[in-house]
């Protein structure tokens, strides 16, 4: 298959997977490997890592609004050094503080989850399952009676470790937040607009620091044409997904998602045992 299609396809796929809770990584390691793509740079760590750049476009398209107050509010407390009573100084610090942990975290392990899961098929299929049981257990567990604005800095703290987690393919980081908000009692809409917000630096973060790999030519077989395809893609699709899911959450549960993870990683296991 011609390279700029398999870039398209990984694309889509990506920008859907990044926002649905059901792991985009999981989904980036197992298809081309499934489809028999061995294209290098189609299946490199950082053409998907890079893809996310597409996906913050469309988190900044969709968010705008939200982004710039938040982001006006904190360079105001920054400059006066207080808090007041201004809700969005308060919100640009609690999203800061979630940002940190997956901040450290992902500096701190990217070789090894570069390397080691995308020869541990296996271990992603389990923690697809594994995602999905908690995103199950939120889902019966939560009050769903707050909003964003009553969030506190712990419980903010609490969702960015669980941020941290999504580090690790099959976990989902839209997957896990969504789970701690829900945990936290956050309404369901509102648990997924504030994980989105709070992803928004640490996607950035990353497709920017893989960036350093094609400048330094660590990237085999880039191609401007196949990636730019792709990043295209992965916008278009990263946006019809945060529109969906926000307002699918705002009527129904995630079980579709849960029934979905583990029917999935099923079909994988299957595949890689009947090789």
């Amino acid at each position: 298959m011609d390279t700029i299609i398999q870039a398209i396809v990984i694309g889509v796929v990506q920008g859907l997977t990044e926002f649905l809770p059901i792991s985009s990584s999981a989904h980036l390691i197992l298809l081309p490997q499934l489809l028999g793509w061995d294209d290098a740079l189609i299946v490199s760590p950082a053409f998907t890592v890079i893809l996310h750049l597409g996906s913050v476009a469309a988190l900044v398209a969709y968010f705008r609004s939200d982004l710039w107050r938040y982001a006006f509010a904190g360079l105001a407390l920054l400059r006066e050094r207080r808090m007041g009573s201004d809700p969005d100084r308060r919100m640009a610090v609690l999203l800061a503080t979630s940002v940190v942990p997956a901040a450290l975290i992902g500096v701190l392990l990217e070789g090894f989850i570069d390397t080691f899961f995308r020869e541990q098929l296996l271990v992603i299929c389990g923690l697809l399952v594994v995602g999905g049981i908690i995103l199950f257990v939120a889902e019966r567990l939560s009050r769903r009676t707050r909003q964003m604005h009553e969030l506190r800095l712990a419980d903010a703290l609490a969702i960015g470790l669980a941020q941290a987690l999504a580090l690790f393919p099959g976990i989902s980081r839209s997957g896990i937040t969504i789970s701690a908000g829900l945990l936290l009692g956050l309404e369901r809409a509102a648990a997924a607009r504030f994980a989105f917000l709070m992803g928004t630096p640490i996607i950035a973060g990353a497709g920017v620091w893989k960036l350093r790999e094609l400048a330094d030519g660590t990237v085999v077989g880039f191609d401007p044409a196949v990636l730019l395809a792709g990043l295209a893609a992965s916008a278009l699709a990263s946006f019809a997904a945060i529109a969906l899911l926000i307002a699918f959450l705002r009527r129904f549960s995630t079980d579709v998602f849960v029934i979905y993870r583990i029917g999935f990683a099923a079909i994988v296991a299957l595949i890689l045992f009947s090789r």
